[in-house]
């Protein structure tokens, strides 16, 4: 009988750490997509004057290394200078030059996440 009281206690208390890690991951916290925290993030700055800004929603982003991915794919295109939100599922994007939005959801979906 004790035995078994053990036993429940032991996978109660397992489970509890499984549901806070599993809730933190969902809000961002801690490393997930084989990344980890140790993504170098981009930044970048335009060389000439921002003529545009747009917004895009984003599917697919799980965590910061997400993030990280997607404002350096996007950091990465010329005339580009993106900032990218975990909580608001966004990439907020400043152009120096014209680039179409069939551009920028290529260089997002090339590395896996979704432009909606």
């Amino acid at each position: 009988m004790i035995g078994n009281i053990i036993i429940i206690a032991v996978i109660a208390v397992a489970g509890a750490f499984a549901l806070k890690s599993t809730i933190g991951h969902l809000k961002g916290e801690g490393g997930c997509c084989g990344g980890g925290s140790g993504s170098i993030e981009i930044d970048k700055e335009l060389d000439s004057p921002v003529i545009e800004k747009r917004t895009y929603k984003v599917e697919g982003m799980h965590c910061d290394h997400c993030r990280v991915n997607i404002k350096n794919a996007l950091n990465r295109l010329d005339g580009v200078k993106a900032e990218v939100s975990l909580k608001k599922s966004t990439a907020e994007v400043s152009l120096s030059k014209d680039v179409s939005d069939d551009v920028i959801k290529r260089a997002v979906e090339d590395v896996g996440y979704k432009i909606v």
